[in-house]
């Protein structure tokens, strides 16, 4: 099953896809009931498929990316958040900030949480996600560096791509996630791959902070980051959910 959020006639609807071209609107949020309204794909515009109140990234999750950056792989997950206010959905475009040198792109698999979470374990964790959606943890590069930590680098306003559907009934074990940067495959591995499982993501991070519904949390990206520039065209795939695709802008062309 695929979730969306999406306007129609100007008015802002959640609902379920339907053979890919048919939504099905829903009476409330993810958590009502579908209702008897139906609107053709066509006739609406995709949002943002969910309103967290914080995304919590895993950074480091992928033992080839950690090795690419030349950083230690870690023994536990390392966390960091990126602010409500960086999210975007598809067709939004991603902006360059001036005081930016190299813009990042990374593609990610994320979980969406479904109902409150708070000290659960990997195997409750399946009962507490909604489903799964596309990310790109857009990153400034070299503000990393500077820094030395990521908050700054990570928190830019349209930092945090995300969509364009929350697909359920998918298996955390094996989804294959793909980056294409002007046409060109990028990045491509699967979440076999990760050092720390989903279902031990969504357990870790909830002995520390209670997760609310819609609150996202990215799994980390796989080997093969690398630099946007203005003008540029990125897309992610996540096998299941569908492409995210975003536009690159600069400051003085929004």
């Amino acid at each position: 099953m695929k979730y969306l959020r999406f306007s129609h006639n100007n008015e802002i609807k959640y609902g379920i896809l339907e053979k890919d071209d048919v939504i099905l609107e829903m009476e409330g949020d993810y958590s009502s009931y579908p209702s008897r309204h139906k609107h053709p794909l066509s006739q609406c515009k995709i949002l943002l498929p969910c309103l967290p109140s914080k995304i919590v990234a895993v950074g480091l999750n992928y033992t080839e990316h950690a090795q690419e950056l030349k950083m230690a792989v870690p023994e536990e997950p390392v966390l960091f958040i990126k602010p409500s206010t960086s999210v975007i959905g598809p067709g939004e475009k991603i902006v360059y900030p001036k005081m930016c040198a190299q813009l990042d792109y990374e593609a990610e698999v994320a979980v969406v949480i479904k109902k409150t979470c708070r000290r659960v374990s990997s195997e409750q964790a399946g009962e507490y996600i909604l489903g799964y959606t596309c990310f790109n943890d857009v990153t400034a590069r070299d503000l990393q560096k500077k820094d030395g930590q990521w908050t700054r680098a990570k928190s830019f306003d349209t930092f945090s791509p995300i969509g364009p559907f929350i697909a359920s009934g998918l298996d955390p074990a094996d989804l294959s996630v793909e980056l294409r940067l002007n046409g060109q495959v990028k990045q491509s591995s699967s979440t076999k791959n990760l050092i720390f499982p989903i279902p031990r993501l969504v357990s870790f991070i909830s002995q520390v902070m209670t997760l609310l519904p819609g609150d996202v949390i990215t799994t980390g990206t796989p080997l093969g980051v690398g630099a946007m520039n203005i003008g540029d065209t990125v897309e992610v795939t996540v096998a299941g959910v569908g492409t995210l695709k975003n536009n690159v802008s600069g400051e003085n062309n929004i």
